[in-house]
């Protein structure tokens, strides 16, 4: 069944850090090639935060880009979800720095921990929060600063990931909701196949490895991606009544561009009409969908009406996909 929404997303804005880290620097530090890493996963750059940047001055930037850019008070905003999975501490959250830097004193201030799949989940909450009568407006963040938690010694994984941030505003809209279906899913017991340890050294009986940085199997991550994500995709646009086929923009998280051929190629969508922000800033986890629909914004793609797919995926092993409308001009 489709959603009963009453939120629309009226506004969204990003940042990157300014920092590039090329192909060719990443020659330099482990035994890799342009060709090689362009071959398996189309990345060429990735943006790598300051040694004194964190996610929280990532989120910052990315939310005043969004004031500045689509004329914004956040003096109403009610609720402040982040999802990050490297927050500048395990507490306070970054969304208690977003709210105090903003000084929006009536919010609640909730951080999630959902990967790659936290933009979407977001979206989820977000929509739920304001549909049920809650609340009226919701900021939400997508942030990460995975530079910090990776080892670049370990060339299977250095290679994929980058920092930047996303912010869209929420606002309750009865008449023009943004949301048509949702579908979310996990599969707990592959959470070992990515993970980063904390204050566990072991998972289901199994010693972890890593200190701390991102450890991955690329093969058993792939493979679930390409079974499970096409699935996904029909089950949200199923839920809404409608098909890929009246789909605009396909915005899957972009982890790597393989393995979004491969959900296209399985789902029978076509890559041109798909959004991806991998090329120039990698894996930029829970930021990766934020960060590719401004680009489509920006590139003058994605225009007023679009009827937008996207689906987050990531360790947990968890998944989340959306059916929107992008209407952030229209007039209530």
């Amino acid at each position: 069944m489709s959603l009963h929404s009453q939120a629309r997303i009226t506004a969204i804005g990003t940042y990157v850090p300014e920092r590039v880290l090329t192909n060719a620097d990443l020659e330099k530090l482990v035994d890799t090639s342009n060709e090689w890493i362009l071959q398996r996963t189309g990345i060429h750059e990735r943006r790598i935060a300051e040694a004194n940047q964190f996610t929280s001055h990532l989120s910052i930037a990315a939310v005043e880009n969004m004031v500045q850019t689509y004329q914004k008070s956040l003096n109403d905003v009610d609720m402040v979800l982040v999802a990050t999975s490297t927050p500048d501490y395990p507490f306070p959250s970054v969304a208690s720095q977003i709210q105090a830097h903003f000084g929006i004193e009536q919010a609640g201030a909730l951080d999630l921990g959902a990967t790659c799949a936290g933009f979407t989940y977001a979206l989820h909450m977000a929509n739920s929060l304001i549909s049920s009568g809650l609340h009226r407006k919701v900021l939400v963040v997508a942030a990460e600063t995975l530079s910090k938690v990776t080892d670049y010694t370990d060339r299977t994984t250095c290679i994929l990931f980058g920092d930047g941030a996303g912010a869209v505003l929420l606002e309750r809209d009865e008449a023009h909701p943004s949301f048509r279906a949702a579908y979310l899913g996990a599969k707990g017991d592959g959470g070992i196949h990515v993970y980063r340890s904390g204050l566990s050294k072991e998972m289901a009986g199994r010693e972890l490895s890593g200190e701390g940085c991102i450890v991955q199997n690329g093969r058993e991550v792939y493979k679930w991606v390409a079974t499970t994500i096409p699935k996904g995709m029909q089950e949200v646009v199923s839920r809404a009544n409608t098909s890929l086929e009246e789909v605009d923009w396909f915005i899957p998280h972009s982890a790597n561009l393989r393995m979004i051929e491969s959900v296209c190629e399985k789902s029978g969508f076509p890559i041109e009409k798909t959004l991806y922000s991998l090329e120039y800033y990698g894996n930029t986890s829970a930021a990766t969908i934020p960060l590719a629909l401004a680009k489509g914004i920006r590139e003058g793609a994605v225009k007023e009406g679009d009827t937008l797919l996207m689906y987050g995926f990531g360790g947990g092993l968890v998944h989340a996909g959306l059916l929107l409308t992008w209407n952030p001009s229209q007039q209530s």
